[in-house]
This record gives C-alpha cells, sequence and structure tokens, in this order.
C-alpha cells in the first residue's frame, strides 16, 4: 500500500463518506454464468456524489506486468494526503478483449475495496465460487479501511 506520511483528514473524510455509502445495485448480468454484478458504471454513479461531498476523488491508473495487468487505485483527499494500491488482474488471452476486461474488473474490485463498498446481496463474486461442489464460506465483506489505516 502506498500511502502519504499522514492520512489523518483522509481517514475521516472516508469515514464520513462510508456512513453514506448504500450497497450499490447488482445492475448488470453476466450471461455465461447467469449471475448478477455491479458495473463499473454503476458502482462510479452510486459512489460519485458522496466522494465529491467529503472532498475525496480516485485516480486509477494501468500497466503491463509480469503476471497480467496491474491496476493501481489511488483515493486523493483534498489535503494532499493519499492511498493507494495495485491489484494484478490476470490476462487469459492476449487480445485487446481480455487486456480490456483485466483492466475494467481491476478498476472494480480496486475501487470497491479501497472505499469499503459492497454491492446489494453480495455473493463473494463469481471468481471465488468454487464450482467444483465444495462449498466455500459467503459471507458479506464489511469494509472499514479506516479501521486498518489508523
Amino acid at each position: 500500500m502506498n500511502k502519504s506520511e499522514s492520512i489523518k483528514a483522509l481517514a475521516v473524510a472516508l469515514a464520513k463518506a462510508q456512513a453514506e455509502f448504500k450497497p450499490a445495485p447488482k445492475s448488470s448480468t453476466n450471461p455465461h454464468f447467469k449471475s448478477r454484478y455491479t458495473d463499473l458504471a454503476t458502482l462510479w454513479e452510486h459512489c460519485r456524489p458522496v466522494l465529491v461531498a467529503n472532498d475525496l476523488a480516485i485516480v486509477q491508473t494501468f500497466e503491463p506486468a509480469e503476471a497480467g495487468m496491474a491496476i493501481t487505485t489511488t483515493l486523493l483527499h483534498k489535503s494532499g494526503e493519499f492511498i493507494g494500491g495495485t491489484l494484478t488482474m490476470p490476462i487469459e488471452r492476449q487480445t485487446p478483449q481480455a487486456v480490456g476486461s483485466a483492466i475494467t474488473y481491476g478498476r472494480r474490485y480496486g475501487m470497491a475495496a479501497i472505499l469499503g463498498m459492497v454491492s446489494d446481496e453480495d455473493d463473494d463474486a463469481e471468481g471465488a465460487t468454487n464450482r467444483n461442489g465444495t462449498a466455500t464460506a459467503n459471507g458479506k465483506p464489511n469494509a472499514r479501511l479506516v479501521d486498518d489505516l489508523l
């Protein structure tokens, strides 16, 4: 995790924002798995007004990595304080569509994680599902990122 020397003002703003966030609606359907999920546009639409009201912004960048595509998500506060982290998403095929998909997934997961946001009836994401019949833990995330930072 990257962060500024102090994150005091950012932590206060993020805590206020998290108090306002509601679970994001699952607005899209994955036709392959017949599952519903919150797409990137819906996540942005859902969190943007709360971020703006609390003087927060998100910047996301990406670059190739040995294991796939590295997506860096940085949460900024008007004070100049910041926190950020990088998630590397695997790329199954070297096609523009596969690269774009990895970037989009990484942006969505990175943004939800850094803000502590969840989807309605979160099912721990399709990728965490064990399809060979073994049950997996399926609890809703209750991320309070501020608790981890202080």
